[in-house]
C-alpha cells in the first residue's frame, strides 16, 4: 500500500511542479552553468546502491592542492535560496517514481558511512529511504547524529500509514518555516565518523 502511494502521489507531484523543476534548472543553467542536477551513489532498502537526484547547489572550487573548498565557500546564492525552500529535493520525487525512495523514510546518508554503524543503526536501511523523515521534523540538520539515528531506529519500529501523513503535513510545515536547514555554524551536516560500538 505505501509503495502505491508513493508512486500516485510522485507522479501527480511531478506532472503538477513540472513548470517550477524547468523554472529552476533553467536558472541554475544560467547563474551555475552544467549540469544541473547534482547525482550521487546512496544506499538505499537493505543498503542496496542507487543514483540519488538533486538539483545543483554548489560550484566546484579548489584549493591549489587540488582539494575541494568547503561547502560554504562553494555554495552559492542561487543554492541558498533553493536550500532554503527544499526546492533542491524535488528531483527525488524521481527516485520516488523509480521506487528507489519512498515519501517518508530515514533520509539516505553517503555509502562511507555502511561500515560504521552499529547494530541499531544499520536498522534504517530495512525500510527505503525517504525525501523526509520523522528526524527531519524533528530538527533536520540542526541536530546531532546520534539524535538523528534515534529518531530514525524508532521510526523504523513504529512506522505506519497514518504516521507517514503525519510527518508529511509537519515537513510542510517545517518548509515553510524554513527551521533546522543548517547546523549551527555549518551549511550542511558535519561528516558522521562512527559511534563507539561498531558493526
Amino acid at each position: 500500500m505505501k509503495r502505491s502511494m508513493d508512486f500516485v502521489i510522485a507522479l501527480t507531484l511531478l506532472i503538477l511542479v513540472s513548470p517550477v523543476l524547468l523554472a529552476v534548472a533553467l536558472v541554475i543553467k544560467i547563474k551555475m552553468g552544467g549540469p544541473v542536477l547534482f547525482k550521487q551513489q546512496r544506499p538505499g532498502l537493505h543498503g542496496k546502491p542507487f543514483y540519488l537526484y538533486k538539483f545543483r547547489t554548489m560550484i566546484d572550487l579548489y584549493d591549489r592542492n587540488g582539494k575541494a573548498l568547503s561547502d560554504q565557500m562553494r555554495l552559492t546564492a542561487v543554492g541558498e535560496v533553493l536550500r532554503k525552500y527544499s526546492l533542491d529535493e524535488l528531483p527525488q520525487l524521481m527516485n520516488v517514481a523509480k521506487g528507489e525512495m519512498s515519501l517518508v523514510g530515514p533520509r539516505p546518508l553517503l555509502m562511507e558511512y555502511l561500515s560504521l554503524y552499529t547494530e541499531e543503526q544499520v536498522t534504517r536501511h530495512n525500510v527505503r529511504p525517504g525525501i523526509t523523515g520523522w528526524a527531519q521534523i524533528n530538527g533536520r540538520n540542526a541536530i546531532t547524529w546520534d539524535e538523528k539515528f534515534n529518531l530514525d531506529g524508532w521510526y523504523v519500529k513504529n512506522r505506519s500509514i497514518f504516521l507517514d501523513c503525519k510527518i508529511l503535513f509537519l515537513t510542510l510545515k517545517k518548509v515553510v518555516r524554513k527551521e533546522g536547514i543548517h547546523q549551527q555554524g555549518h551549511v550542511s551536516m558535519d561528516k558522521f565518523k562512527g559511534s563507539e560500538e561498531v558493526i
